[in-house]
């Protein structure tokens, strides 16, 4: 077992723990660091156990007692790669983590291809092709995503805008009536301001199209939930497979809306295109 990956570890056995031990790993993980300076009573008394079933926790995940506990609780801190990717580890070099970054997004990427609903796929594109206007909303990392919607779907002669400030969202979202989209990305669906943002967009009539993760609070409150199950933890680490999995799912959209539009819509995407060319250096032949 390593000790870098102790909080990774004591996360993913939080499901098999007993009452006593969950009680535990639920104070630890709630506050890392406090946990390391805590002596074995204070940590058993806010975990409502004994300090006998804190040195058990303790020795179930490979430590001789709660003081070598802390210790390689404070070596996975120290390290700061909880809030980079879980599959990296402290000693990893560039041989390590490229190939380890590279084959989790392939592997989520896969999961997700094999488990999203095309039957809802095929409803969301049925919403932004009857839209009159798409507003993307997305705040942080999906702010980056949103703005990369807005760069695909304005080439379909809609008018289509993204917006990653919460005071623009909530006058947007006042203004909103029926036939008006609003594209809500967001990994978790749990950011407040965005529930908030929502439900004004919903009570003025507009539909509300969510790419988030299923049983949500967002998915519970939208039109129309694409729910993308990303095994990320953006709690605590950067974002990196859910936001290269939503860009993914905004081109099978983008390339849905391009097929429901036909051939004749082809030659206004080819105008485009076209304009981009007085911009571009030639090919060395």
């Amino acid at each position: 077992m390593h000790s870098q990956n102790l909080i990774n570890i004591i996360t993913d056995a939080l499901p098999g723990l007993n009452k006593s031990e969950t009680k535990v790993a639920q104070v630890i993980l709630a506050d890392p660091d406090a946990a390391t300076s805590s002596s074995i009573a204070t940590l058993a008394k806010k975990a409502s156990v004994s300090e006998p079933s804190v040195n058990r926790f303790c020795k179930r995940f490979n430590a001789t007692g709660f003081p070598d506990f802390k210790l390689k609780l404070a070596k996975s801190l120290v390290s700061g790669i909880r809030f980079v990717n879980r599959n990296v580890n402290p000693d990893d070099d560039v041989t390590s983590y490229t190939p380890k970054i590279f084959d989790s997004t392939i592997n989520d990427l896969a999961l997700v291809r094999d488990k999203i609903s095309h039957t809802v796929v095929n409803s969301v594109v049925d919403k932004l092709i009857q839209a009159k206007r798409i507003y993307f909303f997305g705040l942080g990392t999906s702010g980056s995503v949103a703005r990369d919607a807005e760069n695909k779907f304005f080439r379909f002669n809609l008018p289509v805008s993204y917006h990653d400030d919460v005071l623009m969202m909530r006058m947007l979202a006042s203004t909103g009536t029926t036939g008006d989209v609003f594209f809500v990305i967001s990994h978790t669906g749990r950011t407040k301001e965005i529930i908030d943002v929502v439900q004004i967009a919903r009570e003025n009539g507009a539909t509300i199209i969510a790419l988030t993760s299923p049983g949500s609070p967002l998915a519970a409150i939208s039109s129309i939930s694409l729910d993308v199950d990303v095994p990320e933890n953006t709690d605590e680490y950067m974002p990196m497979t859910s936001r290269i999995v939503h860009l993914v799912i905004l081109d099978v959209l983008a390339t849905g809306f391009t097929l429901r539009r036909g051939p004749d819509f082809l030659p206004h995407l080819e105008k485009i295109k076209n304009s981009l060319l007085p911009t571009r250096l030639k090919k060395d032949n």
